[in-house]
């Protein structure tokens, strides 16, 4: 039984969290390369906009918008689920090597196999899921151990081993490629949100549609699983198959999130950890929260990069890793 105060605090912050992404996007609208003066929003917004401010809001601002805050509520659920269940709160897609085993079946797919501009977009998302899931289901045997199970702190420093040994491996691939291809592959790498453009978003919002409800179904499972297994079993739940479930589903949204922006970390750390200092350890409760939050951090991010420097602005990935870096520090010291 969830107490009717934390229900109220937990819609507050839905409020507080949905009114701060919406004027993140209106700060976001009006600023760039190419300037949009904020009181001609609502007329371009309503089709009465020049040519110029017409090209400028929906074809490159909003759908770099919408990508962004996307990939960001992916990535934060997907890191809320691996902190579930693998009872670790260093747990994040970038961390333990998810994002790079996406990165590593991109670069392949792109330098080595011929590209329709078709389907192109659309076989990002199943190209990085296929990858993701190898080097998950690599990380989570070499983290397993039969007489004690799933050794969390384990997984995290395998984790890592693999993020750094994957990131070699898109380096030796790059290095024998043309100008163009390595010049997105390096994109790619520094989390540069590549993918602005309408179709991103329909290869992106599927995966969203289905897994969030799905995820939500499944988080009182989740709040078993972050429990010693002992009271799991006890209390009926299949702990291995539930575990494999969550941790699909959660290699899914990190990869459709990273196929479209890069590889980016630390949002799947942030974001649950802020969410559950608000509202509490309860999956029902910190997973919506957690969801907006990482939308809304990487969509700051993304706003205040590609503003800095102008033209080319300093990549997303990057701007995350700034705050991110010293956190996870801070995380992995007082754990």
């Amino acid at each position: 039984m969830i107490h009717s105060a934390l229900i109220k605090k937990q819609r507050l912050l839905i409020g507080i969290f949905l009114t701060l992404i919406f004027l993140t996007i209106i700060i976001g609208m009006g600023l760039g390369y190419s300037s949009l003066s904020y009181d001609r929003l609502i007329p371009t917004l309503l089709g009465q906009g020049t040519f110029k401010e017409d090209f400028v809001l929906f074809s490159i601002r909003l759908p770099r918008i919408f990508i962004t805050l996307l990939a960001g509520m992916a990535l934060a659920l997907s890191g809320a689920i691996l902190q579930g269940i693998t009872r670790n709160d260093l747990a994040e897609p970038g961390i333990i090597g998810i994002n790079a085993g996406a990165g590593a079946a991109i670069a392949a797919f792109y330098l080595f196999f011929p590209i329709d501009s078709g389907s192109f977009i659309y076989m990002l998302p199943v190209v990085a899921f296929i990858g993701s899931l190898v080097t998950a289901i690599l990380i989570y045997v070499f983290s397993y151990d039969k007489k004690v199970g799933l050794q969390p702190v384990r997984l995290v420093l395998i984790g890592v081993g693999f993020s750094m040994a994957l990131s070699g491996l898109m380096i030796v691939l790059i290095s024998s490629a043309d100008r163009v291809k390595v010049d997105f592959i390096a994109k790619w790498l520094a989390g540069s949100i590549w993918g602005t453009d309408w179709p991103f978003i329909l290869a992106i919002l599927p995966w969203l549609l289905i897994l969030i409800p799905f995820t939500l179904y499944k988080a009182n499972r989740l709040n078993l699983l972050g429990l010693s297994e002992p009271i799991a079993v006890g209390v009926g739940v299949s702990v291995e198959k539930e575990r494999i479930i969550l941790l699909l589903t959660a290699v899914a949204l990190a990869s459709s999130a990273v196929s479209v922006t890069g590889g980016i970390s630390f949002i799947g750390l942030m974001a649950p950890h802020i969410s559950r200092a608000l509202v509490g350890p309860r999956h029902q409760l910190n997973i919506p929260i957690a969801i907006l939050i990482g939308g809304l951090l990487l969509l700051i991010a993304d706003t205040i990069g590609r503003n800095v420097v102008q033209p080319e602005g300093i990549p997303a990935g990057i701007m995350v890793a700034l705050i991110g870096g010293p956190y996870f520090v801070y995380l992995l010291l007082k754990k």
